[in-house]
């Protein structure tokens, strides 16, 4: 199996980061993306996730058709670091995170993502990374996407 950076994509009416219970940062409509950067990624990988997410037809037009994208709505963003998106449970009970990229290249690639991401939403915002952070949302549809940035057929 190949490595690939993962993002989990959430359409969501309003979501929130929380860090000590203190709020840290919250969007409105638009998407949560929690993001899972496994080692040998790069930023190839992360503008293929960025792109695709900014993209994807999730939200609904006039007709109640998914057809509009974050951009057609000018939709926010929020971006979480999840090294546990690359949990692999096929052994045993406990997730093993080996394939997780080391954290400082992680959080290269994380912040690459943020930066990138930036000038192409309405707003930004962001978890921390390695941060214990609690996520308030409000999902709606519920729309979930999982994208992969090299998902073999």
């Amino acid at each position: 199996m190949g490595f690939f950076m993962r993002a989990v994509i959430q359409r969501v009416d309003q979501a929130c980061v929380k860090i000590n219970s203190q709020l840290f940062s919250s969007i409105n409509q638009g998407v949560l993306v929690l993001l899972g950067v496994e080692k040998n990624d790069s930023e190839k990988d992360a503008d293929y996730i960025l792109e695709k997410t900014v993209h994807l037809r999730v939200f609904e037009d006039e007709q109640g058709k998914m057809n509009l994208s974050l951009l057609d709505i000018a939709g926010e963003m929020m971006v979480v670091s999840q090294f546990t998106l690359l949990g692999d449970c096929i052994k045993g009970r406990r997730p093993s995170f080996v394939r997780a990229e080391d954290p400082s290249r992680a959080n290269q690639l994380y912040e690459y993502f943020i930066h990138q991401a930036a000038p192409k939403v309405k707003k930004l915002s962001t978890g921390k990374f390695q941060e214990m952070m609690q996520i308030d949302l409000t999902n709606n549809g519920p729309v979930t996407i999982l994208l992969d940035s090299r998902k073999i057929f």
